[in-house]
């Protein structure tokens, strides 16, 4: 598991499962002209800070890059191992519990 706090633990599994064995995370770098860093998957945003969590746990890792230039981040081995985890977790709770999850993060 990973050393720091989850981000928005229910969007972060949810980004996970999306994932899962064969759609990576696209990272469009920023410019030096104030637009920064965009994460994507499946054509919608993915939280600058859920994204940062899973390359800083080594969650997910870059496998190289599109004809336009955006890096792929794909799951690691660690990181299926922590999707499958996470799903654990989730399907062990409680409808309130999944409900409190969601919106309170």
């Amino acid at each position: 598991m990973a050393e720091t706090p989850i981000p928005n633990r229910a969007e972060t599994l949810k980004v996970l499962s999306l994932m899962g064995k064969h759609a990576p995370i696209l990272m469009l770098r920023g410019d030096d002209d104030g637009f920064g860093t965009r994460w994507t998957l499946h054509g919608a945003q993915v939280q600058p800070a859920i994204a940062q969590f899973l390359m800083q746990a080594n969650y997910v890792a870059d496998t190289g890059a599109t004809e336009m230039g955006a890096r792929i981040l794909a799951l690691t081995d660690t990181g299926v191992e922590f999707r499958l985890s996470g799903q654990h977790w989730r399907d062990s709770l409680s409808v309130l519990q999944r409900l409190k999850i969601r919106v309170l993060g």
